[in-house]
C-alpha cells in the first residue's frame, strides 16, 4: 500500500508524466474475504458523479484498480467489473482465460509459466519422482495441473499429489504427512499460498518430517517466517522460484518514514512491529509506544530493501496506468489509434486500449510491456533457503529462469554454493529408479509410471552411449562393443601375419624348403657332368628345380595383410608355379618311357621327343595355366575382403576369389596334369631299378594328389587365417614331397654313394652293391 501511494505522489510530481493531472486513490481492506472484496471493489462505483449544474462537484472517474494478490479475491472482482469497463492489474497468479477476464493485465507473469519453470527447474537437478502438495482453490488445483503437464513433458513422475483444505483437523494434516513421509519421493514441491504454508509447516514441525527437499512456488518462498530453528529442520535448503527484485530508488526511506499518527492504516503496524499500544487509554498494554521507536533499527520484510519483488510489482503496475493516461490525454485529433485516426471517445472504454500498448523502462532499467494475453515478459529468480544471521532464514539468488532463451538454456545458475535439505551440499536424489548407466536400456515396469523401469543390458553386438537411453544401437560392421558396451570399438583385423608365431614358423618352413632345393641346385650343378645328374634331360631337371624353390617361395605371398597385389600375386604365381613343376615332371616321366622304348631293336621313338620337343612340352603345359591365371586377372581377379561371417568380435582380412570357377580351374589343370604323369609314373614302375625315375615320380605324385585331395575339404572348413595356413601347408607339404621324393634319392648317390654314379651302373652293367 505504502508502495503504491508512493508511486503516485512519485508520477504526480513528475512534470514530464501526466502534466497538469495529478492521480488519486482509494483503498480498501478485504480481509481476506472474497465477497468484502467485490463490496470493497464496487464501492467507488456507487459515489455520485457528476451532477447537473454543479461544474465544480465533478469526481474523475475510476480508471484503474490495482487487485489483490490472490487469484481467488481477483476473480469475482474482475467478473463483476468486466462489465462496466474497467481495468484490473492483478500482480499475483493466474487468470489466463481472456474471453472471461478481457480487462484482466497484471505485472506479475501468468502461473503458466511458473509451474514449467518448476517443472524444468525439478528436472535440471535431476529428479524425475516427485510428490505435490497444494490447495483446494482454483489457484493450487491450476498451477499443480499445469505443472503435471509440463513435468510430464520433461520425464517427471508425481508419486502423489495432496491438497490442503480449509478447515483441515489436526488428524487429516497428520495423514497427509504421515502419507508424505512414507513415499519413496524425496523432493516435494509445495504449491500454497503462504498462509496455508505457515499453517502447514507448523505441522510438520509437530511430525518431524524431516529430510525432505522442499521446492517451493513464489507465493511462499519469499516470505519471512518468525525467528524458529525448527522451521529451518523442515525447510532448510528449500528451492524454488521468485519474483525479480528491484531496488526502487527513494522507496525505502519513504516506508522507513511511516508515521502511524499521520496514517491511520499504520497503527496496527506500528504496533506489531514495537511490540507496543498507540492506544493511551488501552490499559492491558504493559507498553506504550512513545513515538520515538524507528524502523531503522528494525529488521523486517517491509525493510528490507533486497526483498522489495511484490512492491516492484506494484510500482510497475500504478506506472502502466499513468503511462496509458498520459498517451490518452496527450492524443491529437487526427493521429488518434481509433477509426479515422480519432482519439478517445469514450473515456473510461477507452484506456484498455492504451494500457495494453505501454512501454516504458523504468528508472531502475525495468523494461515493462504486456503481451497478447496482458501478461509481462516472465522472468524469475531461483532462490535457496540458508541459514542467516540471527536465525533468521536468508534467501540466496541461486539463479534464473528466463523462457526467452533457447532450449536447455532456459535455466542459469549463479557461481554460488546451494544448501540442501539437511544442510547438505551434495545435490539429493529423488527417483523412483536410478538412471540407466550407458551400456543399458530402460525397459518399462508393466503398470507403473513411466519414471520407473528396469536397466536391461544392451545385446552383444549393440551399445548404448547416452543415460537412460530407450534403445541400444548396434554398431556399425567394422566395430564392436566394449566390455562396457557403451561404445564402439574397432574390431581387431585377423589375418595370418609374418609376426605371429603360426606365420613365422610357415616362413622359416618355406625359407628352409628353398635353401634345401638351392642346395640340391647347386649340388647338382657342381656335379653336371655325372650320370646321375646328366641322366633324363638334365635340363629339366634343374627347371623343375628353380620351380619348386619358386613352390617355397610363392606361400610366402600368402602370408601378411592381403592387399589388391598381395591377392592377384599369391594365386596367380600359385598355379603358375606348380603347372611348371608338374610340367617338368610329366616331361621326365615321358622321357622315361620313350627311353626305354627306344632301346628295342627298330625303335626311334626318342627322335620325337628330344630336349627341344621336352622344352616345348613345358612351355605348352605351363602356358596353358598363364592363360587360364590370365583370364582370372583380367575377368574377376582377387581382392581383399573382409570377412564378419566366422567372429561377431574381430574381423577376418582374407582375398576374395573373385571367381571360385577361376580358382578350381587352376586347381583341376593342376590335378589334370598330376593325374596324368602319375599314370605314365605307373606304368612305368616295372623298369630296370638302376635307370628307373618311374617309381620316385609315381610315389611323389601320390603324395602331391593326397596332400591336394585332402585339401580342398579342409580348404573349405577352415575358418579365417587358418584358411590360409591350410593352403600354405599344402603347398609346402606337396613341394616338400616333390622335391625328397624325386632328388633326395639322386642327392644320396651322388653324395654318398659315388660309385654308383656311373654309366654303367645306371645301365645296370655292375653289380649291385649294399646300400
Amino acid at each position: 500500500a505504502k508502495t503504491m501511494i508512493f508511486a503516485i505522489e512519485e508520477i504526480n510530481n513528475n512534470s514530464n508524466l501526466l502534466p497538469g493531472v495529478s492521480l488519486g486513490y482509494k483503498m480498501y481492506d478485504a480481509c481476506t474475504s472474497i465477497h468484502l472484496s467485490i463490496k470493497r471493489a464496487l464501492a467507488p462505483l456507487n459515489e455520485p458523479g457528476e451532477q447537473p449544474n454543479q461544474t465544480c462537484s465533478r469526481i474523475t472517474p475510476l480508471h484503474a484498480v490495482i487487485g489483490m494478490s490472490s487469484t481467488s479475491y481477483t476473480q469475482p472482482k474482475n467478473h463483476e467489473l468486466h462489465i462496466i469497463y474497467l481495468y484490473v492489474n492483478s500482480f499475483f497468479y493466474d487468470l489466463i482465460d481472456k474471453t472471461k477476464y478481457p480487462t484482466l493485465l497484471r505485472t506479475v507473469s501468468s502461473d503458466f509459466h511458473q509451474s514449467r519453470a518448476l517443472a524444468q527447474l525439478v528436472k535440471y537437478f535431476g529428479w524425475n519422482w516427485v510428490g505435490t502438495v497444494r490447495t483446494d482453490n482454483d489457484y493450487g488445483n491450476d498451477g499443480v495441473a499445469a505443472f503435471a503437464q509440463a513435468a510430464q513433458e520433461e520425464g517427471i513422475c508425481i508419486e502423489y499429489s495432496v491438497a490442503i483444505t480449509n478447515g483441515m483437523t489436526r488428524q487429516n494434516y497428520i495423514k497427509l504427512i504421515t502419507l508424505i513421509k512414507q513415499a519413496s519421493a524425496k523432493v516435494v514441491l509445495a504449491f500454497l499460498p503462504a498462509v496455508d504454508m505457515k499453517a502447514f509447516l507448523d505441522q510438520l514441525v509437530l511430525e518431524n518430517a524431516t529430510g525432505l527437499q522442499w521446492v517451493g512456488n513464489l507465493s511462499w518462498m519469499t516470505k519471512r517466517l518468525p525467528v524458529n530453528i525448527e522451521y529451518f529442520k523442515i525447510l532448510g535448503g528449500a528451492i524454488g522460484m521468485a519474483l525479480p527484485n528491484a531496488i526502487i530508488p527513494g522507496l525505502r526511506e519513504y516506508l522507513l518514514n511511516v508515521n502511524p499518527y499521520r496514517d491511520a492504516y499504520s497503527k496496527e503496524f506500528w504496533e506489531t512491529t514495537f511490540a507496543c499500544s498507540l492506544n493511551t487509554t488501552d490499559s492491558l498494554k504493559v507498553n506504550k509506544c512513545t513515538g520515538s521507536e524507528n524502523l531503522r533499527n528494525v529488521n523486517s520484510e517491509y525493510t528490507d530493501e533486497k526483498e522489495f519483488r511484490v512492491p516492484n510489482c506494484i510500482y510497475k503496475a500504478v506506472y502502466a496506468v499513468a503511462h496509458a493516461l498520459h498517451n490518452l490525454y496527450t492524443c491529437k485529433t487526427g493521429q488518434g489509434p481509433f477509426t479515422n485516426n480519432t482519439c478517445a471517445n469514450n473515456f473510461q472504454t477507452e484506456v484498455l486500449h492504451y494500457l495494453k500498448k505501454v512501454n516504458f523502462t523504468t528508472m531502475y532499467g525495468d523494461h515493462v510491456y504486456f503481451d497478447v494475453n496482458g501478461d509481462p515478459e516472465p522472468r524469475y529468480e531461483i532462490i535457496n533457503w540458508q541459514q542467516g544471521e540471527g536465525g533468521l532464514i536468508k534467501y540466496v539468488t541461486v539463479g534464473t529462469y528466463d523462457p526467452s532463451s533457447p532450449q536447455g538454456q532456459q535455466i542459469k545458475m549463479n557461481n554460488v554454493t546451494i544448501i540442501w535439505a539437511g544442510g547438505q551440499t551434495a545435490v539429493p536424489k529423488s527417483v523412483c529408479t536410478e538412471s540407466c548407466v550407458p551400456g543399458t536400456r530402460k525397459a518399462a515396469r508393466k503398470g507403473q509410471p513411466v519414471c520407473c523401469f528396469d536397466c536391461i543390458p544392451c545385446a552383444e553386438d549393440e551399445i548404448s552411449n547416452t543415460t537412460d537411453a530407450l534403445y541400444c544401437l548396434p554398431c556399425p560392421p567394422d566395430y564392436k562393443p566394449n566390455d562396457q558396451r557403451n561404445k564402439c570399438i574397432l574390431k581387431d583385423i585377423e589375418f595370418l601375419s609374418f609376426g605371429e608365431i603360426m606365420g613365422s614358423l610357415l616362413v622359416v618352413i618355406s625359407l628352409f624348403g628353398a635353401c634345401i632345393t638351392m642346395f640340391i641346385i647347386l649340388v647338382f650343378f657342381y656335379y653336371r657332368d655325372t650320370p646321375v645328374v646328366r641322366a633324363n634331360n638334365s635340363e629339366i631337371s634343374f627347371l623343375l628345380l628353380f620351380s619348386l624353390s619358386l613352390c617355397f617361395l610363392c606361400s610366402l605371398t600368402f602370408i601378411g595383410q592381403p592387399s589388391d597385389w598381395s591377392c592377384m600375386l599369391r594365386h596367380t604365381a600359385f598355379g603358375i608355379t606348380f603347372a611348371l613343376c608338374i610340367s617338368c615332371i610329366l616331361a621326365k616321366t615321358i622321357v622315361v618311357l620313350m627311353a626305354f622304348r627306344a632301346t628295342l631293336p627298330g625303335n626311334n621313338i626318342m627322335k620325337w621327343f628330344g630336349p627341344s620337343q621336352q622344352r616345348l612340352s613345358v612351355a605348352s603345359f605351363t602356358l596353358m595355366q598363364v592363360l587360364i591365371c590370365l583370364l582370372w586377372l583380367i575377368l574377376s581377379p582377387p581382392f581383399p575382403y573382409k570377412n564378419f561371417k566366422y567372429y561377431k568380435e574381430r574381423i577376418i582380412l582374407e582375398c576374395d576369389l573373385g571367381s571360385s570357377v577361376a580358382f578350381y580351374s587352376v586347381l583341376g589343370y593342376i590335378g589334370f596334369l598330376s593325374a596324368i604323369c602319375f599314370i605314365l609314373a605307373f606304368l612305368a614302375r616295372n623298369l630296370p631299378d638302376n635307370f628307373n625315375e618311374a617309381k620316385f615320380i609315381t610315389f611323389s605324385m601320390l603324395i602331391f594328389c593326397a596332400v591336394w585331395i585332402s585339401f580342398i575339404p579342409a580348404y573349405i572348413s577352415s575358418p579365417g587365417k587358418y584358411t590360409v595356413a591350410v593352403e600354405i601347408f599344402a603347398i609346402l607339404a606337396s613341394s616338400f614331397g616333390l622335391l625328397f621324393c624325386i632328388f633326395a634319392p639322386k642327392c644320396y648317390v651322388i653324395i654318398f654313394k659315388p660309385y654308383k654314379n656311373t654309366k654303367k651302373h645306371l645301365m645296370g652293367k655292375m653289380p649291385s652293391k649294399s646300400l
